[in-house]
Protein backbone atom coordinates (compact mmCIF):
# COMPACT_ATOMS: atom_id res chain seq x y z
CA UNK A 1 0.00 0.00 0.00
CA UNK A 2 1.50 3.32 -0.89
CA UNK A 3 1.67 6.47 0.89
CA UNK A 4 -2.20 7.91 1.86
CA UNK A 5 -3.76 4.75 0.26
CA UNK A 6 -5.77 4.12 3.22
CA UNK A 7 -6.74 0.65 4.39
CA UNK A 8 -10.03 -0.56 6.24
CA UNK A 9 -11.08 1.69 9.55
CA UNK A 10 -9.43 0.41 12.80
CA UNK A 11 -11.94 -1.27 15.39
CA UNK A 12 -14.49 1.19 16.82
CA UNK A 13 -14.13 2.94 19.69
CA UNK A 14 -16.91 4.83 19.95
CA UNK A 15 -20.30 2.51 21.20
CA UNK A 16 -18.62 -0.37 21.72
CA UNK A 17 -18.17 0.02 25.72
CA UNK A 18 -17.49 2.69 28.45
CA UNK A 19 -19.95 4.82 29.94
CA UNK A 20 -21.80 7.43 27.84
CA UNK A 21 -21.34 10.81 28.30
CA UNK A 22 -24.95 11.81 29.12
CA UNK A 23 -24.43 9.48 32.10
CA UNK A 24 -21.16 10.47 32.87
CA UNK A 25 -22.74 14.02 33.21
CA UNK A 26 -25.66 13.02 35.44
CA UNK A 27 -23.56 11.37 37.75
CA UNK A 28 -21.48 14.41 38.22
CA UNK A 29 -23.87 16.36 39.09
CA UNK A 30 -24.83 14.27 41.91
CA UNK A 31 -21.44 14.12 43.00
CA UNK A 32 -21.36 18.18 42.93
CA UNK A 33 -24.73 18.28 44.68
CA UNK A 34 -23.12 17.55 48.26
CA UNK A 35 -20.72 19.97 47.76
CA UNK A 36 -21.95 22.84 45.96
CA UNK A 37 -25.83 23.61 47.41
CA UNK A 38 -26.10 26.66 44.45
CA UNK A 39 -27.45 25.05 41.51
CA UNK A 40 -30.38 23.28 40.71
CA UNK A 41 -31.97 21.21 37.76
CA UNK A 42 -34.36 21.87 35.09
CA UNK A 43 -35.71 19.28 32.71
CA UNK A 44 -37.81 18.82 30.17
CA UNK A 45 -39.57 15.38 30.64
CA UNK A 46 -36.50 12.92 29.31
CA UNK A 47 -34.70 13.17 32.33
CA UNK A 48 -33.71 9.57 31.35
CA UNK A 49 -32.35 10.17 28.32
CA UNK A 50 -30.52 13.44 29.35
CA UNK A 51 -28.53 11.15 32.73
CA UNK A 52 -30.42 13.33 34.85
CA UNK A 53 -32.41 11.01 36.42
CA UNK A 54 -29.17 10.52 39.04
CA UNK A 55 -30.07 13.60 40.07
CA UNK A 56 -33.75 13.28 39.98
CA UNK A 57 -33.27 10.83 42.85
CA UNK A 58 -30.43 12.03 44.76
CA UNK A 59 -31.68 15.61 45.59
CA UNK A 60 -35.53 15.48 44.49
CA UNK A 61 -36.45 19.12 46.20
CA UNK A 62 -33.46 20.57 43.68
CA UNK A 63 -34.64 19.00 40.40
CA UNK A 64 -37.39 21.33 38.65
CA UNK A 65 -39.72 19.20 36.16
CA UNK A 66 -40.67 22.00 33.33
CA UNK A 67 -43.05 19.24 31.21
CA UNK A 68 -42.34 19.34 27.49
CA UNK A 69 -42.55 23.46 27.09
CA UNK A 70 -38.43 23.81 26.62
CA UNK A 71 -38.98 27.30 25.92
CA UNK A 72 -40.66 28.46 28.99
CA UNK A 73 -38.18 26.23 30.32
CA UNK A 74 -34.91 28.68 28.96
CA UNK A 75 -36.95 31.50 30.67
CA UNK A 76 -37.57 29.85 33.79
CA UNK A 77 -33.83 29.51 34.33
CA UNK A 78 -33.13 32.70 33.54
CA UNK A 79 -35.56 33.96 36.53
CA UNK A 80 -33.91 30.89 38.59
CA UNK A 81 -30.28 33.04 37.80
CA UNK A 82 -31.61 36.40 38.68
CA UNK A 83 -32.09 35.40 42.20
CA UNK A 84 -28.71 33.70 42.49
CA UNK A 85 -28.85 30.22 41.88
CA UNK A 86 -27.35 28.38 39.22
CA UNK A 87 -29.57 26.51 36.81
CA UNK A 88 -28.23 23.56 34.67
CA UNK A 89 -31.29 23.16 31.84
CA UNK A 90 -31.47 19.94 30.08
CA UNK A 91 -32.76 17.98 27.28
CA UNK A 92 -31.98 17.40 23.90
CA UNK A 93 -29.93 19.56 21.48
CA UNK A 94 -32.78 19.27 18.77
CA UNK A 95 -35.00 20.67 21.55
CA UNK A 96 -32.25 23.74 22.64
CA UNK A 97 -32.91 24.89 18.91
CA UNK A 98 -36.38 24.99 19.58
CA UNK A 99 -35.48 27.38 22.78
CA UNK A 100 -33.03 29.75 20.69
CA UNK A 101 -34.88 32.77 21.22
CA UNK A 102 -35.10 32.12 25.17
CA UNK A 103 -31.51 31.53 25.24
CA UNK A 104 -30.44 34.52 23.18
CA UNK A 105 -32.72 36.85 25.07
CA UNK A 106 -33.19 35.22 28.87
CA UNK A 107 -29.83 33.96 29.12
CA UNK A 108 -27.34 35.47 27.28
CA UNK A 109 -29.05 39.02 26.68
CA UNK A 110 -29.56 39.11 30.17
CA UNK A 111 -26.12 38.27 31.77
CA UNK A 112 -27.57 35.31 33.30
CA UNK A 113 -25.44 32.46 34.56
CA UNK A 114 -27.76 29.39 33.11
CA UNK A 115 -25.89 25.89 32.06
CA UNK A 116 -27.07 24.64 28.78
CA UNK A 117 -26.45 20.95 28.61
CA UNK A 118 -28.21 18.92 25.88
CA UNK A 119 -27.85 15.23 24.83
CA UNK A 120 -28.38 13.69 21.79
CA UNK A 121 -26.53 15.72 19.51
CA UNK A 122 -25.09 14.86 15.58
CA UNK A 123 -25.28 11.11 14.10
CA UNK A 124 -24.58 9.70 17.43
CA UNK A 125 -28.30 9.78 18.36
CA UNK A 126 -28.45 6.89 15.80
CA UNK A 127 -31.45 5.69 14.93
CA UNK A 128 -33.78 8.24 16.20
CA UNK A 129 -32.96 9.72 12.80
CA UNK A 130 -32.83 13.23 11.18
CA UNK A 131 -35.48 14.34 12.61
CA UNK A 132 -33.42 13.66 16.20
CA UNK A 133 -30.40 14.70 15.07
CA UNK A 134 -28.83 17.96 15.79
CA UNK A 135 -26.00 19.11 13.62
CA UNK A 136 -26.77 22.61 13.57
CA UNK A 137 -26.34 23.21 17.39
CA UNK A 138 -22.72 24.27 18.15
CA UNK A 139 -23.28 26.88 15.11
CA UNK A 140 -26.37 28.08 16.78
CA UNK A 141 -24.93 28.74 19.87
CA UNK A 142 -21.34 29.96 19.18
CA UNK A 143 -23.26 32.71 17.07
CA UNK A 144 -24.82 34.20 20.54
CA UNK A 145 -22.55 36.73 21.80
CA UNK A 146 -21.48 35.84 24.87
CA UNK A 147 -21.89 31.94 25.16
CA UNK A 148 -19.35 29.43 25.72
CA UNK A 149 -20.13 26.21 23.52
CA UNK A 150 -18.31 23.06 24.69
CA UNK A 151 -17.94 19.74 23.32
CA UNK A 152 -16.32 16.88 25.80
CA UNK A 153 -13.88 14.09 24.17
CA UNK A 154 -15.02 11.38 26.64
CA UNK A 155 -16.43 10.68 29.97
CA UNK A 156 -13.52 11.86 31.86
CA UNK A 157 -13.31 15.12 30.41
CA UNK A 158 -17.42 15.10 30.68
CA UNK A 159 -17.10 15.18 34.45
CA UNK A 160 -14.06 17.88 34.84
CA UNK A 161 -16.13 19.83 32.26
CA UNK A 162 -19.54 20.14 34.42
CA UNK A 163 -17.73 21.15 37.31
CA UNK A 164 -15.90 23.24 34.97
CA UNK A 165 -18.93 24.66 33.95
CA UNK A 166 -20.45 24.88 37.24
CA UNK A 167 -17.67 27.39 38.56
CA UNK A 168 -17.25 29.63 35.62
CA UNK A 169 -19.74 32.99 36.09
CA UNK A 170 -21.45 32.91 32.72
CA UNK A 171 -23.90 31.55 30.22
CA UNK A 172 -22.56 27.93 28.75
CA UNK A 173 -23.89 25.31 26.44
CA UNK A 174 -22.51 22.27 26.27
CA UNK A 175 -22.87 18.93 24.62
CA UNK A 176 -22.90 15.32 26.09
CA UNK A 177 -23.80 12.25 23.56
CA UNK A 178 -25.86 9.48 23.73
CA UNK A 179 -24.06 6.30 22.96
CA UNK A 180 -21.20 4.75 25.06
CA UNK A 181 -17.55 6.37 24.94
CA UNK A 182 -14.27 4.88 25.11
CA UNK A 183 -12.39 6.68 27.83
CA UNK A 184 -8.98 7.73 25.71
CA UNK A 185 -7.60 10.63 27.68
CA UNK A 186 -5.34 10.08 30.33
CA UNK A 187 -5.60 10.19 33.89
CA UNK A 188 -3.37 13.40 34.65
CA UNK A 189 -5.72 15.31 31.85
CA UNK A 190 -7.18 18.17 33.42
CA UNK A 191 -9.92 20.38 31.24
CA UNK A 192 -9.67 23.91 31.13
CA UNK A 193 -12.34 26.20 29.39
CA UNK A 194 -11.72 27.64 26.50
CA UNK A 195 -8.07 25.12 25.87
CA UNK A 196 -7.33 22.71 23.52
CA UNK A 197 -4.88 19.63 24.48
CA UNK A 198 -2.50 17.88 22.23
CA UNK A 199 -3.53 14.06 22.70
CA UNK A 200 -0.36 12.74 20.17
CA UNK A 201 2.13 14.65 18.73
CA UNK A 202 2.85 14.47 14.99
CA UNK A 203 4.92 16.86 12.40
CA UNK A 204 2.86 16.57 9.09
CA UNK A 205 -0.16 17.36 9.67
CA UNK A 206 -2.82 18.40 12.47
CA UNK A 207 -5.94 16.77 13.61
CA UNK A 208 -8.45 19.23 15.57
CA UNK A 209 -11.30 17.67 16.55
CA UNK A 210 -14.13 17.60 19.69
CA UNK A 211 -16.68 15.49 20.81
CA UNK A 212 -16.90 11.85 19.88
CA UNK A 213 -14.39 12.41 16.78
CA UNK A 214 -11.83 13.03 19.16
CA UNK A 215 -11.25 8.86 19.52
CA UNK A 216 -11.67 8.28 15.53
CA UNK A 217 -8.92 11.11 14.99
CA UNK A 218 -7.02 8.93 17.04
CA UNK A 219 -7.87 6.07 15.20
CA UNK A 220 -7.07 7.94 12.34
CA UNK A 221 -3.87 8.87 13.08
CA UNK A 222 -3.17 4.98 14.04
CA UNK A 223 -4.13 4.45 10.25
CA UNK A 224 -2.04 7.09 8.66
CA UNK A 225 1.10 6.32 10.85
CA UNK A 226 1.19 3.01 9.06
CA UNK A 227 1.77 4.63 5.75
CA UNK A 228 4.44 6.44 7.73
CA UNK A 229 2.85 9.93 8.41
CA UNK A 230 3.40 11.79 11.86
CA UNK A 231 -0.09 12.90 13.03
CA UNK A 232 -0.74 15.29 15.69
CA UNK A 233 -4.15 15.21 17.41
CA UNK A 234 -5.96 17.60 19.19
CA UNK A 235 -8.81 17.83 21.25
CA UNK A 236 -10.58 21.15 20.86
CA UNK A 237 -13.52 20.56 23.67
CA UNK A 238 -14.18 24.35 23.74
CA UNK A 239 -15.32 25.37 20.13
CA UNK A 240 -15.84 29.13 21.83
CA UNK A 241 -13.85 30.53 22.87
CA UNK A 242 -11.31 28.77 20.57
CA UNK A 243 -7.77 28.11 22.05
CA UNK A 244 -6.50 30.50 18.88
CA UNK A 245 -2.83 30.22 20.26
CA UNK A 246 -2.72 26.48 20.06
CA UNK A 247 -4.73 26.72 16.34
CA UNK A 248 -2.21 28.68 14.90
CA UNK A 249 1.15 27.03 16.32
CA UNK A 250 -0.60 23.63 14.85
CA UNK A 251 -0.46 25.46 11.56
CA UNK A 252 2.87 26.91 11.73
CA UNK A 253 4.40 23.72 12.80
CA UNK A 254 2.73 21.10 10.61
CA UNK A 255 1.98 22.94 7.99
CA UNK A 256 -1.98 22.00 7.28
CA UNK A 257 -5.49 21.23 9.35
CA UNK A 258 -7.96 19.07 9.39
CA UNK A 259 -10.98 19.40 11.75
CA UNK A 260 -13.27 16.81 12.70
CA UNK A 261 -16.38 16.90 14.32
CA UNK A 262 -20.31 15.24 14.88
CA UNK A 263 -22.03 18.77 13.13
CA UNK A 264 -22.89 20.52 9.62
CA UNK A 265 -19.59 21.58 8.43
CA UNK A 266 -20.66 25.07 8.66
CA UNK A 267 -20.42 27.10 11.65
CA UNK A 268 -18.97 24.36 14.00
CA UNK A 269 -15.21 23.68 15.17
CA UNK A 270 -14.15 23.65 11.44
CA UNK A 271 -15.67 26.72 10.93
CA UNK A 272 -14.07 28.38 14.10
CA UNK A 273 -10.33 27.29 12.92
CA UNK A 274 -11.23 28.67 9.71
CA UNK A 275 -11.66 32.16 11.46
CA UNK A 276 -8.60 31.62 13.26
CA UNK A 277 -6.18 30.28 10.68
CA UNK A 278 -7.58 32.92 7.67
CA UNK A 279 -6.46 35.75 9.88
CA UNK A 280 -3.31 34.75 12.02
CA UNK A 281 -1.65 31.94 9.48
CA UNK A 282 -3.43 31.05 6.49
CA UNK A 283 -2.53 26.90 5.38
CA UNK A 284 -4.49 24.52 3.58
CA UNK A 285 -7.72 22.90 5.76
CA UNK A 286 -9.81 20.22 4.99
CA UNK A 287 -13.26 19.29 7.10
CA UNK A 288 -14.70 16.43 8.52
CA UNK A 289 -18.34 16.66 9.43
CA UNK A 290 -21.69 16.31 7.57
CA UNK A 291 -21.94 18.07 4.41
CA UNK A 292 -24.78 20.46 5.30
CA UNK A 293 -27.30 17.50 4.77
CA UNK A 294 -29.74 15.79 7.74
CA UNK A 295 -28.61 12.23 8.58
CA UNK A 296 -31.02 9.45 8.47
CA UNK A 297 -31.59 6.30 11.13
CA UNK A 298 -28.96 3.90 11.45
CA UNK A 299 -26.35 2.78 14.27
CA UNK A 300 -23.39 5.67 14.59
CA UNK A 301 -20.76 3.36 13.71
CA UNK A 302 -22.49 2.61 10.44
CA UNK A 303 -23.61 6.41 10.16
CA UNK A 304 -19.67 7.21 10.70
CA UNK A 305 -18.67 5.21 7.61
CA UNK A 306 -21.45 6.74 5.33
CA UNK A 307 -21.44 10.29 6.04
CA UNK A 308 -17.24 10.33 6.21
CA UNK A 309 -16.75 10.93 9.81
CA UNK A 310 -15.33 7.73 10.56
CA UNK A 311 -11.36 6.92 11.24
CA UNK A 312 -10.61 6.29 7.63
CA UNK A 313 -12.91 9.17 6.18
CA UNK A 314 -10.51 11.49 8.95
CA UNK A 315 -7.16 10.22 7.57
CA UNK A 316 -8.90 10.31 3.88
CA UNK A 317 -9.29 13.87 4.62
CA UNK A 318 -5.71 14.26 6.08
CA UNK A 319 -4.49 12.83 2.63
CA UNK A 320 -6.37 15.17 0.50
CA UNK A 321 -4.85 18.30 2.26
CA UNK A 322 -1.60 16.91 2.41
CA UNK A 323 -1.79 16.97 -1.72
CA UNK A 324 -3.27 20.31 -1.78
CA UNK A 325 -0.09 21.36 0.62
CA UNK A 326 2.18 20.05 -1.98
CA UNK A 327 0.62 21.02 -5.07
CA UNK A 328 0.64 24.39 -3.39
CA UNK A 329 4.37 24.12 -2.42
CA UNK A 330 5.33 23.21 -5.58
CA UNK A 331 3.50 26.00 -7.28
CA UNK A 332 5.53 28.83 -5.02
CA UNK A 333 8.31 26.74 -6.14
CA UNK A 334 7.88 27.36 -9.55
CA UNK A 335 6.95 31.11 -9.32
CA UNK A 336 10.28 31.33 -7.00
CA UNK A 337 11.90 29.72 -10.06
CA UNK A 338 10.53 31.73 -12.76
CA UNK A 339 10.72 35.23 -10.61
CA UNK A 340 15.03 34.04 -10.66
CA UNK A 341 14.80 34.19 -6.61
Amino acid sequence: MGMCEVGQPVPVQIGSSGDSLREAFGRTLVQLGDQYLNFVVLDADIAGGTGTHHFRKAFPDRFYQCGIAEQNMMGVAGGIASVGLVPFVTTFAVFCLRALEQARLSVAYAKRNVKIVASHPGLDVGPDGGSAQCLEDLAAFRAIPGMVVISPADPYEMEQATKAVLMYDGPVYMRTGRSPAKRILHPNYQFEIGKGQILQQGKDVTIIACGVEVARALDAAVLLAKEGLSVRVVNMSTIKPIDRELVVSCAQETGAIVTAEDHNIYGGLGSAVAEVLVRDHPCPMEFVGVKDSFGESGEPEELAVKYGLCSKGIAEAVCRVLKRRESMEDSQATQMARSGQ
